[in-house]
This record gives C-alpha cells, sequence and structure tokens, in this order.
C-alpha cells in the first residue's frame, strides 16, 4: 500500500466545476414539500358564485332613465328635476303603473357617491323595484380618451 505524494506518479489535475447533484436533490425535495403542502394550507369556505355576463340592455320605452351629472343635478329623462321631493313625486306616480318601469341610473364619474346614494334611496321610497346602472363598457372609455 503506497500513497502517491505530489506529482511523482502521473498527471492529475484538480476537478474545478461545481458538483449541482446536492442542489438538485435539495430543491426536488423542497417541491415535493411545497406540492404536498399547499392544498392543506388554502381553505375556502364553499359558495355558489353567481355567473356574470355582459348583456345588452334593452331599451323600452316605459323604462326610465336617471342621469345625475357631476354638480348633482338629477333628471328625469332629460328634465331636470327641481329638488329630490320632486323626483320622489314623480317616481311615485309611476311605481303604481303595471307593468312596473325600470329605473336606470347614469351617473357621471366625476359625481360625488352621496348624490347617487340619495337618488337611489328616493326611488326606492318611491316603491320602485328594479333599479340599475348604465357604464360605459371599458374598451370603448379608453378609445374616448
Amino acid at each position: 500500500m503506497s500513497m502517491s505524494v505530489g506529482s511523482e506518479g502521473g498527471e492529475e489535475e484538480a476537478i474545478s466545476t461545481i458538483n449541482t447533484t446536492p442542489l438538485v436533490d435539495v430543491m426536488l425535495v423542497l417541491l415535493i414539500i411545497f406540492l404536498i403542502t399547499v392544498p392543506v394550507i388554502t381553505k375556502t369556505i364553499p359558495l355558489e358564485l353567481p355567473d356574470a355576463a355582459n348583456i345588452p340592455t334593452e331599451t323600452k320605452p316605459e323604462n326610465i332613465t336617471v342621469a345625475i351629472d357631476k354638480e348633482g343635478k338629477i333628471f328625469w329623462n332629460l328634465v331636470e328635476m327641481a329638488s329630490s321631493e320632486a323626483l320622489l313625486e314623480q317616481a311615485k306616480t309611476v311605481a303604481v303603473l303595471t307593468p312596473q318601469p325600470e329605473i336606470h341610473i347614469r351617473a357621471d364619474k366625476e359625481v360625488r357617491y352621496e348624490y347617487v346614494g340619495r337618488t337611489i334611496v328616493l326611488v326606492q321610497r318611491a316603491g320602485i323595484l328594479k333599479v340599475g346602472f348604465i357604464t360605459e363598457p371599458p374598451a370603448r372609455a379608453a378609445a374616448r380618451r
């Protein structure tokens, strides 16, 4: 049994590459651990979420459009309402019709939410059952800018 010291025997070179096998082994083990534990960590409450669809509104002659500009002025089918009491009275006269018309609210994007909320409350107090909002689709809104 002999031992070679120095460079007596042959030409031996030092290995200058990194052995990546242990690194790959550790990464595979971590990947397996994450794949097993992630479904256990994710806990959700079972819900039946509603389906959303973008259906264009059908403009019927009996539908009423209530518009609110950025100053808070309320318009009933292009006619400006003098006060919120006038809007309430106008809505009460329409609420007794059969079939009851829908109220479509169009509000300026700069209007304070307070005015929209007050309008909704007034329409509901009058007895209108169907209230909707009219918005502009994102593609059309971006094209206008």
